[in-house]
């Protein structure tokens, strides 16, 4: 009897809590909605100083447009909550509805203008050369026929530049990525825009680089919205009412010298340029020859990265403790920090480094590609190898010495063969991953399969259709491969040749 009131409280006590929680929520679910109504997500690339950039104190963002962008979320009465996006990834972002408006210095363009709204301008810029000091032949835009030059994927920088006859363009994710291959001496000009080179050269500590001849062009930066933003017209009462208390001077002066330009209330569009059929097509045709460069650098990242693998593999079960202890700290090193890490240092920290000391060293793109690759993959491969030849009974060592075998003998015709039977299914594992992390060498320029679907992206803006592509690429490739070990693991499995011999 006892034990049946205790249930019957604690239900009592249950439904009280329950119907607690019911009020609470049904107080609170309304202030939740009210904050999400006055809440406006707004994408920006934290890499574009002055405009944006980390704070010092390495939390939250500074620079002229995150400035800008809450005073005018608090004279329209909106809560700015910024969200950090690559450049290439803001307009999808916009079409999407994942972000609501978006301030990244974004020129206003007749072709963005087809896929997103723009608020009025909030500022004047244009594009400038940037070239080493000791570059005396790049005067003026004229200059730039036959040179290779770096700009930043998806921005009008990027756009003029292939409006040049002969050039060699190099792609970045971004402006400080781009000025580090000038930097360096991968190229011999960027063409990117002019407060933000500006700023690069005197803040960030560019030694040796300066611009050279006048603004390639004059245009304007707007505030990006989705198409029919219901924002678009809240923004601008609230950026005219800024430019008119004095505010946005305030502003422009704290982060640049002078006085604020005069702006428009609005800028008169060109008619965009569309693209036909057979410019699309020629467009993705360039996934395909992606998909080639693709298979290349996998295929030579693969053969170095096995004898990086099998060297380490050895040396791990070497007698010789420093040898041992070397290959291990090289494993741990590899294994143990990202991909993306290792191909920025070997690509731009080692020239940079070098050159510091007086080393004139640079490295390619392909052969820095290859070698950061092929040292990661080497990493995984000796584990692997190493577990496989350790998993071999000692009594085979012991047969094959006792037959007059030596040590390389022995592990030529009796280890090594039946470790790699072992050793394939996670072998086929390695390679469809270094097929996939191939993409990763894209933050450094090289044009493989995910840097042609970038760059028709930064094109067409048609990121749900190229991206959907770029996958069902990778989908092909790596099928091929996963089909190609399996039927080399069924090749090399002696049961299965025995079931095929005829009695």
């Amino acid at each position: 009897m006892a034990k049946l009131k205790r249930l019957i409280w604690l239900r009592q006590l249950f439904l009280w809590l329950l119907g607690f929680l019911l009020i609470i929520s049904l107080g609170w679910l309304p202030n939740q909605a009210q904050e999400a109504a006055t809440t406006l997500r707004v994408a920006t690339e934290p890499t574009f100083p002055p405009f944006e950039m980390k704070a010092e104190s390495g939390e939250g963002l500074t620079g002229f447009d995150v400035d800008l962008m809450r005073a005018i979320g608090k004279e329209a009465g909106l809560n700015i909550q910024f969200i950090s996006l690559p450049f290439d990834g803001i307009i999808p972002a916009l079409q999407s509805q994942t972000v609501d408006a978006a301030i990244s210095g974004m020129t206003i363009t007749a072709e963005r203008a087809q896929t997103v709204d723009f608020s009025r301008p909030y500022f004047k810029a244009g594009l400038a050369i940037a070239v080493r000091e000791n570059e005396e032949e790049i005067q003026s835009f004229e200059d730039l026929a036959n040179q290779k030059i770096a700009v930043q994927i998806g921005t009008t920088g990027a756009r003029e530049t292939a409006k040049i006859p002969g050039v060699e363009i190099s792609t970045f994710d971004s402006a400080s990525l781009a000025l580090q291959e000038l930097v360096n001496g991968k190229v011999n000009a960027v063409v990117n825009d002019a407060p933000v080179t500006l700023y690069a050269i005197k803040q960030a500590n560019l030694r040796g680089i300066k611009i050279v001849g006048e603004l390639v062009t004059e245009e304007y930066y707007g505030i990006a919205f989705p198409k029919n933003s219901p924002n678009v017209a809240k923004i601008n009462t609230a950026l005219a009412t800024l430019l008119e208390n004095g505010t946005y001077d305030s502003i422009y002066q704290t982060w640049f010298a002078g006085e604020a330009p005069e702006l428009p209330a609005a800028i008169a569009e060109t008619e965009a340029e569309t693209s036909s059929p057979l410019e699309l097509g020629r467009l993705f045709s360039n996934l395909l020859l992606g998909a080639v460069v693709t298979l290349m650098l996998t295929a030579v990242s693969v053969f170095f990265g096995s004898v990086v693998g099998i060297l380490i593999a050895i040396a791990l079960i070497s007698p010789y403790s420093p040898l041992r202890w070397l290959c291990r700290a090289y494993v741990e090193f590899f294994r143990g920090t990202p991909l993306l890490v290792q191909i920025f240092m070997i690509y731009f920290g080692l020239p940079a480094l070098l050159q510091e000391l007086g080393i004139n060293f640079s490295f390619e793109r392909f052969p820095a590609a290859v070698t950061a690759l092929s040292l990661n993959l080497g990493a995984y491969l000796a584990e692997i190898i190493r577990g496989g030849i350790q998993s071999i009974e000692q009594g085979q060592w012991e047969a094959s010495e006792s037959l007059g075998m030596g040590s390389v003998q022995t592990m030529r015709y009796v280890i090594f063969p039946q470790a790699l039977r072992r050793i394939l299914p996670p072998l086929s594992n390695e390679f469809i991953t270094l097929l996939k992390d191939t993409s990763l060498v894209a933050i450094i320029g090289f044009e493989e399969l995910f840097r042609q679907g970038q760059l028709i992206v930064a094109t067409t803006y048609r990121a749900f259709e190229v991206y959907a592509a770029v996958a069902l690429v990778y989908l092909l490739l790596t099928s091929l491969a996963a089909a190609s070990f399996r039927w080399l693991e069924n090749y090399l499995n002696p049961l299965s040749k025995k079931n095929k011999v005829k009695v």
